[in-house]
């Protein structure tokens, strides 16, 4: 599965930043025929519906053309929003300080599904503040994560 992600962000990439957006990142999630394919667009100025419809028509022609994707599938364009997903680790760095929930592909010190403050990233190494004590967990081993909101 992370290959065809993979595949995907290397396919897309160039058609989003050539309209001026940032590619924050892509998933495919299986479901037979309501399968998804989520395509996450950033700026700096925020994202509106109309970006989104003309990613959605740049990426939909892009992908009818290289066929990637060998069943059904949805396509969805949105904005990383305020529970932003992390997909790179230079997406931890900018939210040092910050919660995240975070699932990881197996346990690790006892913990899989866990809410932490993300206190460092080293290259590939996302260290997290759990219950006070720190947790290092490398991005391959994180199944998913996003940023939890702060509103005070």
């Amino acid at each position: 599965m992370a290959r065809l992600q993979d595949r995907l962000t290397t396919l897309i990439k160039p058609a989003v930043e050539a309209l001026d957006f940032e590619l924050w990142g892509v998933e495919f999630v299986r479901a037979g025929k309501h399968s998804t394919l989520r395509v996450y667009i950033d700026s700096p100025e925020g994202i509106s519906v109309d970006d989104c419809a003309d990613v959605s028509h740049q990426v939909s022609a892009l992908l009818d053309v290289e066929d990637p994707i060998n069943s059904e599938y949805y396509l969805e364009v949105s904005s990383p929003g305020m529970e932003r997903p992390f997909f790179e680790a230079a997406h931890y760095a900018m939210f040092i300080g910050e919660q995240a929930a975070v699932e990881l592909v197996a346990a690790q010190q006892n913990k899989r599904k866990f809410r932490a403050q993300i206190s460092a990233v080293d290259g590939e190494q996302i260290t997290f503040l759990v219950d006070g004590e720190s947790l290092q967990v490398a991005l391959p081993s994180i199944k998913k994560a996003h940023l939890i909101p702060n509103f005070d």
